[in-house]
Protein backbone atom coordinates (compact mmCIF):
# COMPACT_ATOMS: atom_id res chain seq x y z
CA UNK A 1 0.00 0.00 0.00
CA UNK A 2 2.53 2.92 0.64
CA UNK A 3 4.63 1.91 -2.31
CA UNK A 4 1.54 2.18 -4.23
CA UNK A 5 0.79 5.45 -2.88
CA UNK A 6 4.41 6.64 -3.36
CA UNK A 7 4.09 5.65 -7.35
CA UNK A 8 1.00 7.60 -7.18
CA UNK A 9 2.38 10.70 -5.64
CA UNK A 10 5.78 10.80 -7.90
CA UNK A 11 3.41 10.20 -10.96
CA UNK A 12 0.98 12.99 -10.63
CA UNK A 13 4.47 15.51 -9.25
CA UNK A 14 5.23 14.66 -12.86
CA UNK A 15 2.37 15.39 -14.59
CA UNK A 16 2.77 19.00 -12.81
CA UNK A 17 6.04 19.37 -14.63
CA UNK A 18 5.80 17.26 -18.32
CA UNK A 19 3.17 19.50 -19.70
CA UNK A 20 5.00 22.74 -19.44
CA UNK A 21 7.74 21.37 -21.42
CA UNK A 22 5.36 19.98 -23.91
CA UNK A 23 3.49 23.33 -24.26
CA UNK A 24 6.84 25.34 -24.81
CA UNK A 25 7.40 22.62 -27.74
CA UNK A 26 3.89 23.15 -29.05
CA UNK A 27 3.91 26.73 -29.04
CA UNK A 28 6.99 27.29 -31.05
CA UNK A 29 5.82 29.52 -34.15
CA UNK A 30 5.80 33.01 -35.26
CA UNK A 31 3.05 35.52 -33.42
CA UNK A 32 0.96 38.49 -34.34
CA UNK A 33 4.26 40.81 -33.05
CA UNK A 34 5.93 38.58 -36.19
CA UNK A 35 8.51 37.07 -33.80
CA UNK A 36 9.22 33.50 -33.30
CA UNK A 37 8.61 32.35 -29.63
CA UNK A 38 10.13 28.94 -29.11
CA UNK A 39 11.68 26.63 -26.82
CA UNK A 40 15.68 26.54 -26.57
CA UNK A 41 18.76 24.82 -24.78
CA UNK A 42 19.51 26.34 -21.51
CA UNK A 43 22.05 28.67 -22.00
CA UNK A 44 22.70 28.79 -25.57
CA UNK A 45 25.18 31.06 -26.84
CA UNK A 46 24.52 34.41 -28.94
CA UNK A 47 27.37 35.57 -31.41
CA UNK A 48 28.12 38.76 -32.51
CA UNK A 49 27.77 37.17 -35.81
CA UNK A 50 26.50 33.86 -37.33
CA UNK A 51 29.52 31.76 -36.64
CA UNK A 52 31.23 30.23 -33.62
CA UNK A 53 34.44 31.93 -34.71
CA UNK A 54 32.88 35.27 -33.31
CA UNK A 55 32.52 36.84 -29.60
CA UNK A 56 30.22 35.77 -27.66
CA UNK A 57 27.74 38.74 -26.59
CA UNK A 58 25.66 36.40 -24.16
CA UNK A 59 23.63 33.98 -23.00
CA UNK A 60 20.00 32.64 -22.96
CA UNK A 61 19.55 31.08 -19.77
CA UNK A 62 15.68 29.92 -19.65
CA UNK A 63 14.15 27.54 -22.03
CA UNK A 64 11.85 29.99 -24.25
CA UNK A 65 12.67 32.96 -26.04
CA UNK A 66 11.87 34.94 -28.71
CA UNK A 67 13.91 35.78 -32.02
CA UNK A 68 12.65 38.45 -34.54
CA UNK A 69 14.54 37.23 -37.70
CA UNK A 70 16.71 34.54 -39.24
CA UNK A 71 19.64 34.46 -41.51
CA UNK A 72 22.43 32.02 -43.46
CA UNK A 73 26.06 31.90 -41.56
CA UNK A 74 28.23 29.26 -40.86
CA UNK A 75 27.11 25.77 -40.49
CA UNK A 76 26.52 24.33 -37.69
CA UNK A 77 25.71 20.56 -35.78
CA UNK A 78 22.15 21.08 -36.80
CA UNK A 79 22.60 20.33 -40.27
CA UNK A 80 22.25 23.73 -41.60
CA UNK A 81 23.49 26.96 -41.58
CA UNK A 82 20.39 29.10 -40.25
CA UNK A 83 21.08 31.38 -37.21
CA UNK A 84 18.06 33.30 -35.30
CA UNK A 85 18.86 36.93 -34.00
CA UNK A 86 17.24 37.75 -30.48
CA UNK A 87 18.17 39.24 -27.70
CA UNK A 88 19.78 38.07 -25.13
CA UNK A 89 19.03 37.34 -21.54
CA UNK A 90 21.99 40.90 -20.72
CA UNK A 91 20.60 42.82 -23.07
CA UNK A 92 23.08 42.19 -25.72
CA UNK A 93 21.70 41.06 -29.63
CA UNK A 94 23.14 38.10 -30.93
CA UNK A 95 22.88 35.48 -33.20
CA UNK A 96 22.08 32.00 -31.88
CA UNK A 97 22.58 28.58 -34.02
CA UNK A 98 19.27 26.87 -34.96
CA UNK A 99 20.46 24.12 -33.36
CA UNK A 100 19.75 25.82 -29.89
CA UNK A 101 16.58 25.95 -30.97
CA UNK A 102 13.30 23.61 -30.77
CA UNK A 103 11.82 24.47 -34.16
CA UNK A 104 10.10 21.82 -36.59
CA UNK A 105 11.94 23.34 -39.45
CA UNK A 106 14.92 25.60 -40.15
CA UNK A 107 14.05 28.42 -41.09
CA UNK A 108 10.89 29.08 -38.70
CA UNK A 109 8.48 29.45 -41.23
CA UNK A 110 6.62 33.34 -41.08
CA UNK A 111 9.69 34.29 -40.00
CA UNK A 112 11.23 37.27 -41.94
CA UNK A 113 14.69 36.46 -43.23
CA UNK A 114 17.49 39.34 -41.56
Amino acid sequence: MTRTLGALIATALLALFVPATTAHAAECGVRSDGRLYCGNTVGAKGYADRSYRSATRGTLNTGFNWFVCWGHGDPHQGQNDIWYWTQLDNGAWGNVPAVSLKTGQDPASGLRQC
